[in-house]
């Protein structure tokens, strides 16, 4: 169902995010009208300010019958309950990542919006990252020879989800930047995660990611508790290293021209160095810089006007959620968990608690 004149779109939840979403869906010429759907009457009132034509509701009930689809931007354990009733009312859907805290609810996501034929999609918002495209590009040319590894790191000073750990908050981003950039998902995860200023959720994480196609290693730290706010991306290659800085306003990417190889082995002379080591030049090439929420946004209403399937469906959402809860279990249990033993079946309760806190679905963010 959609409305002749344009979309109707329902933002659940108008906190940080969903207020980014607000701002980004009044300048697409798709959607007709904009409804928020939070408890707190502060917000819309507050959103309404500068977006007077604005239809405001306390919950998804209530507004269902007056959107066409929804932008679900609440706390991750609100996820499942809202999206499937949201589905089942027919209207299509957008998941905040993750798109749910376990891989069974991402999966019977998946299973219900098959059923009723509607969109189902995740805010993966770094796969419409114009810089993020450039490092696939550069992947799937091989302009960095053999992959060495992949490097991470999402660090700040909070801010602090009541909710989620830090795994279930920051890891989504990059795990899905690297599954993109890759064009695999692993096939095991290792997991170092502690609670420190929080002393019921992890505030600091280690993720080691193996892959397989490619044969590749990459490593995730994500952080509430760090001095420098980081959003980096590296990958260290056989014949050139790339850096992708997120903060930087301008050169987000830098291309490394450098590299070791083994050097003649001269019998047992021990003085000479084991290693050559090459220096070359640094580029930066020219990025065309987008909002990669909007592009998010645009591609979502696309869908649902053509009904053609999301780059970041359902199934991206499922992928990346196997690994966090692979994770969550790997740092319970101390040891490399593979992806498979995830994938069809049902984790220890223990796990779900250590991720999240459940929260009533009206606490929204």
């Amino acid at each position: 169902m959609t409305n002749a004149t344009g979309l109707r779109v329902g933002v659940v939840g108008c906190g940080y995010w969903g207020s980014k979403h607000i701002r980004v869906l009044h300048s697409l010429e798709s959607v007709a009208t904009i409804a928020v759907i939070d408890p707190n009457p502060d917000r819309a009132l507050q959103l309404s300010r500068n977006y007077p034509a604005l239809e405001a509701y306390k919950d998804l009930d209530e507004a269902l019958p007056h959107v066409d689809a929804v932008i679900i931007a609440t706390p991750p354990s609100t996820h499942k309950p809202l999206a499937l009733k949201a589905i089942a009312a027919g209207r299509h859907v957008m998941v905040e990542k993750p798109l749910a805290t376990t891989a069974a609810d991402a999966r019977d996501m998946i299973e219900a919006a098959k059923a009723k034929d509607v969109v189902l999609m995740v805010g993966h918002t770094f796969e419409y990252h114009s810089a993020v495209w450039q490092l696939r590009e550069m992947v799937q040319k091989k302009e960095l020879g053999d992959l060495y590894y992949l490097d991470t790191a999402r660090l700040n000073l909070g801010l602090y989800q009541h909710d989620c750990n830090v795994l279930f908050d920051l890891a989504p981003h990059d795990v899905s930047i690297l599954n993109y950039v890759l064009g695999a998902t692993p096939v095991s995860v290792q997991c170092w995660s502690s609670h420190h200023a929080n002393s019921r959720l992890e505030d600091v994480g280690y993720l080691r990611l193996h892959y397989k196609d490619p044969d590749v290693t990459a490593n995730v730290h994500v952080s509430w508790l760090d001095p420098c706010k980081v959003r980096r991306v590296t990958m260290v290659g056989s014949q050139k290293m790339v850096i992708f800085n997120d903060l930087a306003s301008e050169e987000r990417i830098k291309i490394h021209d450098k590299g070791v190889s083994q050097a003649p082995q001269l019998g047992e002379d021990l003085t000479q160095p084991p290693m050559s080591y090459r220096y070359g030049d640094v580029v930066s090439p020219h990025l065309v810089m987008n909002e990669p929420l909007l592009v998010e946004d645009e591609h979502f209403t696309d869908c649902v006007i053509s009904g053609m399937t999301p780059l970041t469906g359902g199934a991206n959402g499922l992928a990346v959620v196997e690994v966090l809860e692979a994770a969550q279990l790997s740092a319970i249990e101390g040891r490399e968990v593979l992806i498979e033993e995830i994938r069809g079946s049902e984790q220890p309760k223990i796990v779900l608690e250590s991720i999240t806190h459940q929260n009533p679905v009206g606490d929204l963010r």
